[in-house]
């Protein structure tokens, strides 16, 4: 595929106005230096979204979402970030000339390409053979009898594959498709005798398509009553489909999925079908496949809230089960809506109004703990042996959840709800997490730890010691030094250019005068050290390099907000965008100047910074003398190391005093 030049893209992104690039799509008012709107991307009914010029990013205060201009067109209008920046080079007048492909990246586009145009090809073939005939008969009747209105069939592109078994194959030959695409694409496949077939035939036919709105694959149900005849028939994987990470109806229901920031997930085609013709268009369905990762990241792109609705036989149950943990390890929030037993969504939908079933949803909802205790509660039935392992099997499950305070909250409901010390959950979920991040983590652990330590590997026990309260936040890995790392991040992004004008009284002075980001940089330097948490250390070595190659402040935040790193984008953006402007304002005035902000607060900073890590070693010192047997000459230097690590505590205690 064609690449825009690194170039052409910063000359794009300089010449991006965040204003008026989100202005063509909302209503931005303007208070202070900043803008306001309501959010483009959740129902409110007062402004929280923040657009900053001076920094080019927006942030919304109610839902979260943030970034820059080329992240709001990727967000509002589902764009990819090529496109996103072709829509900027367009309205920016800058003309993009891509890089040539490879002739492998020709070979592979164009397949895909050919894939793409026989499935829109054979959604058109579908759809006619539905209108009349057999599939009249037949297909529309069935879709007619389950209660689908006619511009619900021709709205999701429904169809009727002919009794024939190449009925499709000779029409896309005739009208100049390709065997190999026809085969490739898992539409046709050929016989032992040479021969080729249609995959479906008399059945009625599903399309799946791609967020995008590409036709991508196919499911096909049969009328047949006949046991023996597979009820569903799916296509197999392949370039342009992956099951695992596709879902059913995801092209017609983004939009509703970011305007309600929730996803409701259900089973089959039908149960999504019904409710966007009842009018809940936030539906998607995982179509037959247990829920997977990928399918739970590819919601995470529109919201983070999922709701499961499931039948509400076994099956259902155990189903909705299975899909909690995955969508809880995905730092997602997760309720479950039982139906009556004996209804799907789409029978459901189909007995009741709009009204009715919106109110059902909300009255049925249902988070993941009072679920889950009750329904495997009552499996346990009076056997405590059964109710401990439940007990713990819920504990595990909140285990899953990355935030610290999530977890904790999580904790307490579980707690009350078992009449269980706090304690006793917390130790269990502790074990959990360890055997979990060790699992998940062990191997990019070890390399980043080779990375830094020239081929030495941590052990298990190193990881287990980094274990924290923190530690599931993705990028966290040091809980103690996280709070100062992030503030001398803070300082460092919004200050980096800025020079420190201390006196000339003052043991920080230097001439000539270090800028913010130099005296931050300047102070790790003489401990030899670096940011021990990956996300903060990113960040930092990305800031530094382009500040090395003369940056402005202005645009490393810019390219720190488009990077394609969710983790960078997500942390940069919470440090550039302050909530609470009045506030801030009010707390600057009371000083005499900027000036005086970071002269008296980035040393403190950095001291700070230094002071945590000193307790950190003096704790490891500690811990040695408690933990391993040693001899009395190992006794006198521990208790060396620890009265010098004192003397440099007091020391820097004394120096922010005198600050």
């Amino acid at each position: 595929m064609p690449m825009i030049p690194k170039e052409t893209v910063d000359r794009v992104l300089d010449a991006t106005q965040i204003e008026d690039v989100i202005g063509d799509f909302v209503s931005l008012k303007r208070r202070g230096a900043n803008y306001m709107a309501c959010c483009p991307f959740h129902n409110e009914k007062t402004p929280s979204f923040s657009v900053s010029p001076s920094k080019g990013i927006y942030k919304c205060f109610g839902c979260g979402k943030s970034g820059t201009a080329v992240g709001f067109l990727m967000e509002y209008e589902s764009l990819s970030y090529t496109d996103a920046i072709k829509y900027l080079a367009k309205k920016y007048h800058i003309e993009v000339v891509e890089k040539e492909e490879t002739a492998e990246e020709i070979a592979r586009r164009q397949k895909n390409e050919s894939l793409f145009l026989v499935s829109e090809y054979a959604v058109k073939f579908f759809s006619s053979a539905l209108s009349d005939g057999e599939g009249r008969s037949l297909g529309w009747a069935y879709l007619k009898s389950r209660g689908l209105e006619d511009e619900t069939i021709r709205h999701f592109q429904l169809g009727w594959a002919s009794s024939s078994r190449t009925a499709l194959s000779e029409a896309a030959r005739a009208a100049g498709y390709k065997e190999e695409y026809l085969i490739d694409s898992g539409l046709c496949y050929r016989k032992n005798d040479g021969r080729l077939n249609d995959r479906f035939y008399e059945r009625v036919m599903f399309p799946v398509h791609s967020p995008s709105g590409r036709v991508i694959a196919f499911g096909g149900r049969t009328l047949k009553s006949d046991k023996t005849v597979a009820k569903y028939v799916n296509s197999p994987e392949t370039e342009i489909y992956v099951k695992s990470r596709s879902l059913y109806g995801i092209y017609f229901a983004k939009n509703g999925i970011t305007r309600k920031d929730k996803c409701i997930l259900v089973e089959g085609y039908l149960d999504v079908i019904s409710m966007h013709q009842l009018g809940i268009t936030n539906v998607v369905a995982s179509s037959g496949t247990s829920l997977t990762v990928e399918q739970v990241r590819l919601i995470k792109k529109f919201t983070t809230n999922i709701t499961i609705i499931y039948d509400g036989d076994s099956a259902g149950i155990h189903a909705a089960l299975r899909g909690i943990s995955i969508v809880l390890k995905e730092g997602m929030n997760v309720r479950i809506v039982l139906l009556p037993d004996g209804d799907d969504p789409d029978s459901f939908c189909r007995k009741h109004t709009l009204e009715e079933v919106e109110s059902f949803i909300s009255a049925n909802e249902r988070d993941f703990i009072s679920f889950k205790s009750d329904m495997l509660m009552a499996e346990a039935g009076n056997d405590p042996i059964r109710k401990a392992e439940v007990i713990n099997d819920i504990a595990d499950t909140v285990a899953m959840i990355p935030d610290a305070i999530k977890r904790s909250v999580y904790v307490g409901n579980v707690g009350k709800k078992f009449a269980l010390e706090q304690d006793i959950l917390f130790s269990r979920i502790t074990a959990t997490r360890k055997d979990m991040l060790l699992a998940d983590r062990k191997q990019s652990d070890r390399q980043s730890q080779s990375d830094r330590t020239g081929g030495n590997t941590v052990s298990e026990n190193e990881v287990l010691h980094r274990e924290s309260p923190d530690a599931g936040t993705p990028g966290i890995e040091d809980a103690l030094l996280a709070p100062c790392e992030r503030e001398l991040l803070g300082f460092i992004l919004e200050y980096g250019r800025e020079p420190l004008a201390f006196p000339e009284d003052s043991e920080f002075f230097s001439d000539p005068q270090y800028t913010v980001a130099e005296f931050i940089d300047a102070s790790l330097s003489e401990d030899d050290a670096s940011f021990a948490n990956t996300v903060y250390r990113k960040i930092y070595e990305l800031y530094f390099e382009m500040y090395d190659n003369g940056m402005t402040s202005a645009q490393i935040c810019q390219r720190l907000m488009s990077s394609t790193d969710e983790e960078v984008v997500a942390v940069v953006s919470d440090l550039l965008i302050e909530k609470y402007d009045i506030t801030v304002e009010d707390y600057r005035k009371s000083l005499t100047s900027e000036q005086t902000i970071l002269v008296k607060f980035v040393p403190r900073a950095v001291l700070a910074y230094q002071l945590k890590k000193l307790d950190r070693m003096l704790k490891e010192q500690t811990a040695l003398l408690n933990e391993s047997p040693m001899n009395g000459d190992e006794v006198l230097g521990i208790l060396e190391k620890v009265n010098n690590l004192n003397k440099a505590r007091n020391m820097i205690n004394n120096k922010l005093g005198r600050i």
